[in-house]
């Protein structure tokens, strides 16, 4: 934990992602660099019947660090991703979904 899923961005992209994101992130979060999971989610993306192109989109699911952190996490994997697609003004958009740790388990037992 934490969790960081990626979509509407290219899997090599992401892979070449991980380990600056972790370097950027880890002190910053107070989480040991062997707990963050990174994900690539294959998504495609319709509107009005038709297929289009998607901006890079960010999900982070962790506990919840305060707004401050939050915000600096944002920012860092925003300019994480412009700089992997080699696009400064890329549109990015990271959405944060706050775990509560008693509702986390890992190996039949809750972090709370």
């Amino acid at each position: 934990m934490p969790h960081f899923r990626f979509r509407a961005i290219d899997a090599q992209q992401v892979k070449q992602v991980s380990t600056p994101l972790v370097d950027a992130l880890a002190e910053l979060m107070n989480s040991p660099r062997a707990h963050f999971t990174i994900e690539h989610i294959p998504a495609q993306f319709f509107a009005e019947g038709e297929d289009f192109a998607a901006y890079p989109f960010v999900e982070v699911l962790y506990f919840d660090r305060g707004q401050d952190v939050q915000d600096e996490i944002a920012r860092r994997v925003t300019q994480l991703v412009r700089d992997v697609m080699e696009k400064p003004e890329q549109d990015v958009a990271v959405i944060f979904t706050k775990l509560t740790p008693s509702d986390y388990y890992d190996n039949g037992r809750h972090y709370g």
